[in-house]
């Protein structure tokens, strides 16, 4: 019970801040738990796999094209049916590129992602009869009808709600995967690849399960990330945007499970901060980045534990003398 303790209490907390909080601060929530689940994705991929990728915004930005192209070419569609197709598609292509470039490693593999990235980024401003290019698609949120009540996921609160069921869901059950035979098989890879080999592990198999799951749930964040602003472009596919999701990754943990979250809270709370009292916000988002990377490689998560760590110890020390005073 101990060790669910912590996610309780964040689940009550997101539950009841909706409550305090005003409808900007809500809709700021509702970004960070959309990056918390690209984040988590991503950390599968480079913190648990330690495959670096530089095209994991491929995956984001499909899913959400997915979702804008399918809201305004299939009039009446249903809200889940959307996010998964969303989901579906970038699963499929996921498992496609996988199959093609896993065989490299290293450099070779990195360098490989950010080729179909930027291969899916000129198809997303070419093919402008699908995506609209430079100008982007827009799009409206569908209610959802459960039967007994409908859902108006135009409100900002019950969006945030709607947004928070399901991609925690998404996020509990990448911590479940994580505690699997494969999330293990996928760890003891990382440490020592050739002795799984040995063990009569499929090594390539694995991965390709990793590099699929995980485009799938960037693919879901995507699909949230577009029914969130209302709207699709080309950013959501860049070069920047996984340069975000590194950013989130390496602020907030890599190879953390909880890193990720936190580096997406810190990471869309400062950029919303930092752009509102400057236009040069990423150059002041470029040097945190630098001195997490320099002075705290673990992170926060790995800061806040040392922290935890450090407190622990001097509590210990000072009960006896506590004790022996009384």
């Amino acid at each position: 019970m101990t060790r669910f303790a912590p996610g309780i209490v964040v689940t009550l907390v997101l539950l009841g801040l909706p409550l305090a909080l005003g409808k900007f601060h809500v809709s700021l929530l509702t970004e960070m738990i959309v990056f918390a689940l690209y984040g988590v994705s991503y950390n599968l991929l480079l913190g648990y796999g330690n495959l670096l990728s530089f095209g994991h915004a491929l995956f984001f930005g499909l899913g959400a094209y997915t979702t804008a192209v399918a809201l305004n070419h299939v009039p009446g569609m249903n809200f889940f049916a959307v996010v998964a197709l969303a989901t579906g598609a970038a699963t499929l292509v996921g498992c496609l590129i996988g199959f093609l470039i896993l065989r490299h490693k290293g450099a070779s593999f990195a360098l490989l992602t950010l080729a179909f990235n930027a291969l899916f980024h000129a198809m997303a401003i070419k093919f402008t009869f699908i995506t609209h290019g430079d100008d982007g698609l827009s799009l409206a949120r569908p209610t959802i009808n459960l039967g007994f009540v409908t859902l108006n996921t135009a409100d900002v609160v019950v969006f945030y709600f709607v947004t928070l069921v399901v991609v925690g869901l998404a996020i509990l059950f990448s911590a479940y995967f994580i505690g699997t035979a494969m999330g293990k098989t996928i760890i003891l890879m990382r440490e020592n690849e050739e002795r799984m080999k040995f063990l009569g592990y499929s090594t390539n198999l694995t991965r390709l399960i990793l590099f699929t799951l995980t485009g799938g749930l960037a693919g879901l964040a995507g699909s949230f990330y577009a029914l969130f602003f209302g709207f699709v472009s080309v950013d959501a596919i860049s070069i920047g945007m996984t340069t975000t999701v590194l950013l989130i990754t390496f602020v907030g943990g890599s190879g953390r499970f909880a890193g990720p979250i936190l580096g997406a809270f810190v990471y869309i709370y400062l950029q919303n901060f930092l752009s509102d009292i400057t236009d040069r916000w990423q150059f002041f988002m470029g040097l945190i980045f630098i001195v997490m990377v320099l002075f705290v490689p673990g992170g926060l998560s790995k800061l806040i534990e040392d922290v935890g760590v450090w407190a622990r110890t001097r509590w210990h020390r000072a009960t006896p003398e506590s004790q022996e005073e009384s």
